[in-house]
């Protein structure tokens, strides 16, 4: 099992500028934090998201991912930027979201968009504390009967030993950034 981390002063920058704040927070494993990374402050502006985009497309590229996808709501603007990072390079890409609850009309889905059981599956995750939101998506996926390739990270927060979690139930993690990396470029060292 594998842990990766992909330093990029750039998202680390932007994540310290945009989506870091220093406080009191209550987290959704219902802990408290001094601090609180809001990703999506960051993949919601142009920059954040051509950025991210290309960052997770060169590591699908080198997995030969052709599904991406995760919990909604942290990982659909991730899923987003990696699509349109992928249809920039031409290539086939599909996504898919994971819902907390299934649906109660329609198609009643607990996997949402253009899942595909066949393909190969990235889980994408907007930040990792407990890891526990990225394996309820790998259980919805598995349930399904996919089976994840990698799941990519874009915050690691060191923490509740998260990562360590996933890399129980897929071997090949990696995060974009860090909870040390984003305070040193807060000038927090």
């Amino acid at each position: 099992m594998s842990h990766d981390a992909i330093p990029s002063d750039e998202l680390l920058l932007l994540l310290s500028r945009l989506s870091y704040r220093r406080g009191n927070f209550r987290l959704a494993s219902g802990k408290t934090s001094d601090f609180y990374v809001d990703v999506k402050q960051t993949v919601y502006t142009a920059a954040g998201a051509a950025l991210v985009g290309r960052m997770i497309c060169d590591l699908l590229a080198r997995r030969s991912i052709e599904l991406v996808g995760g919990m909604a709501l942290g990982a659909i603007p991730l899923v987003d930027a990696a699509l349109n990072e992928g249809a920039r390079r031409g290539w086939e890409l599909d996504g898919f979201f994971v819902r907390k609850d299934v649906k109660e009309h329609g198609t009643s889905a607990k996997l949402d968009g253009r899942f595909d059981a066949r393909k190969r599956i990235a889980i994408l995750e907007d930040v990792v504390t407990t890891g526990e939101s990225t394996m309820r998506a790998i259980d919805a996926v598995e349930a399904a009967g996919g089976r994840i390739a990698c799941v990519i990270v874009v915050v690691d927060r060191e923490e509740e030993d998260g990562i360590r979690n996933i890399t129980r139930r897929c071997a090949d993690v990696v995060s974009l950034a860090t909870k040390s990396g984003i305070r040193r470029a807060a000038g927090e060292a």
